[in-house]
């Protein structure tokens, strides 16, 4: 009995002496963990907050109404610059007690962050630019503070204001974000993502991006984590009439207004290995793409060579694998510009359905597949168009294959761009027009067969556009052979390339060169 005494009053005594120790640690905390978070906390940042609540027992901590501004703007209140944040609530759960007693650190498996409403003032061009300004000016800090593995952020809103202007360089609504096994350290915070990660999901209601000068960036309902993303109504459109674009840009340059009702992307793989990106996909699915391509002819034209395609897939700098690339219900426009006082000239592929196979830089590669790409559409809204290009991307001379077909065409339709193009109309069907074209860097050869009936021209005067020149249009006329009397006609196409000139003009020359030796 007097055994069992003993052990009940040292079981009694220990069990007293936990309590004390927990008491003690838990008054310790309590008043170290506000001294953490308070002007003493090592980051460029004021932290205040509504109120505190520490279980040591329980592992736990909430912070309500959370305050964050850079200490800097106590001294400075006119010029903003660093991030202003504003949050519900922050919990901590499962943080360790001695961490914060001998590190000066709360450290934690997880912690939640609920509707943090966040502003960084961008002072300067290049901050938030790169991940080393990330590194240092957001995960540093955070990191000094808390360590945690898993992070989950809760409807939150974050902005990026350019100071010079006061207007947004970014701004992202809803935003919900899940990072779990997370690793922090110095070597680390030199990557281009500035932390590690096992896993990840994103999701955002709508987001804003000025990412140059030009263009700007739009998307809702995005949704993205470890292996895929999809999103809604995206846009990349300009910021500049084409006027001030043309003033912009020195040479010539495309101007581009892209929307899609849809992207998706599957079986996603991305990230950095050894500091060099890497991207590769199942499929990429965008639809309902409307697409304007606009380019003036005002500016000198470009200096350098433009590559073909095999080139540039060979001189992207990271591994790149896309299997499967579909545009589906598609409308895409093509407007070229003389001058603004005529008006550019338009053609559009309407109904338009691309899928293009084996798409891959060739980092890694001493043998690949093809590209293969098939397309259908309706030429100019109206007529049937099937077009098969191929090429591989180590192929050094640039060899491709493009072969496909036209019915049906009215030429009428053609008006909205020979009209202000080059001054001329043109009325009468192609049937039926066939092309065959193999190709490289420097030139092409290939067929070209068409069978049409009462081809017509009327060529208009140079300074009066509107006025037909009828002794140019009899001339003409007299040259063009207007039928083919129910037969398809072949030729032979040749081109040299001008290397200053993309694909589109290459090929166009070539159906140009048929087009010339049946008509005429």
């Amino acid at each position: 009995m007097r055994i069992l005494k003993k052990i009940l009053i040292a079981v009694a005594a220990l069990a007293v002496l936990l309590l004390l120790v927990n008491k003690g640690v838990n008054i310790w905390v309590n008043r170290k963990l506000p001294e953490l978070l308070s002007d003493k906390n090592k980051t460029a940042y004021h932290i205040a907050y509504d109120s505190i609540k520490i279980d040591v027992w329980d592992g736990s901590i909430k912070v309500k109404g959370i305050r964050l501004t850079p200490k800097k703007a106590v001294k400075d209140t006119v010029n903003k610059a660093g991030i202003y944040a504003r949050i519900e609530s922050v919990e901590v759960k499962d943080f360790s007690s001695m961490a914060v007693l001998f590190s000066n650190k709360i450290k934690a498996r997880s912690i939640t962050v609920n509707k943090p409403e966040i502003v960084f003032y961008k002072k300067t061009d290049n901050a938030m630019n790169s991940s080393k300004s990330i590194g240092s000016e957001v995960v540093k800090p955070f990191e000094s503070i808390v360590t945690v593995s898993d992070l989950y952020l809760n409807h939150g809103d974050v902005k990026i204001i350019y100071v010079k202007n006061n207007k947004p360089v970014l701004n992202a609504a809803n935003i919900n974000i899940k990072l779990e096994g997370i690793t922090v350290s110095d070597d680390i915070l030199k990557r281009t993502i500035p932390f590690d990660y096992k896993t990840y999901s994103f999701s955002c209601d709508s987001l804003y991006f000025k990412n140059n000068a030009v263009y700007h960036i739009k998307a809702k309902n995005i949704q993205t984590e470890t292996n895929g993303l999809s999103l809604k109504d995206f846009e990349m459109v300009p910021e500049m009439t084409r006027r001030q674009f043309v003033a912009y840009t020195p040479i010539e340059k495309d101007l581009y207004t892209l929307k899609a009702a849809g992207l998706d992307i599957r079986k996603m793989d991305w990230g950095f290995k050894d500091g060099k990106l890497y991207f590769s996909a199942d499929a990429l699915v965008l639809d309902k793409v409307n697409a304007n391509i606009y380019r003036s002819k005002e500016p000198v034209d470009r200096p350098t060579p433009t590559h073909l395609y095999n080139r540039m897939l060979r001189d992207v700098t990271f591994p790149l694998r896309v299997d499967t690339l579909k545009l589906k219900d598609s409308d895409i426009v093509y407007e070229e510009e003389i001058s603004f006082e005529k008006g550019p000239g338009k053609i559009s592929f309407n109904k338009f359905n691309l899928t293009a196979l084996n798409i891959k830089s060739d980092e890694g590669h001493d043998k690949m597949a093809d590209v293969k790409i098939r397309m259908h559409c309706l030429f100019m809204n109206a007529s049937p168009m099937k077009v098969d290009w191929n090429f591989n991307v180590l192929d050094k001379t640039d060899g491709f294959n493009i072969k496909g077909s036209i019915l049906n065409f009215n030429i009428k339709n053609l008006v909205s761009f020979t009209k202000n193009y080059s001054n001329m109309m043109q009325e009468g069907v192609f049937d039926e027009v066939y092309f065959n074209i193999n190709g490289n860097d420097i030139e092409s050869k290939g067929e070209f067969a068409m069978k049409y009936h009462d081809v017509k021209v009327a060529l208009y005067k140079k300074k009066d556009p509107n006025k037909k020149n009828k002794l140019k249009t009899a001339i003409a006329n007299l040259l063009v052979k207007n039928d083919s009397k129910d037969k398809v006609k072949n030729v032979a196409v040749s081109v040299k390339r001008n290397p200053k000139t993309s694909f589109y003009n290459f090929f166009w020359l070539n159906i140009q060169e048929g087009l010339k030796k049946i008509l005429i």
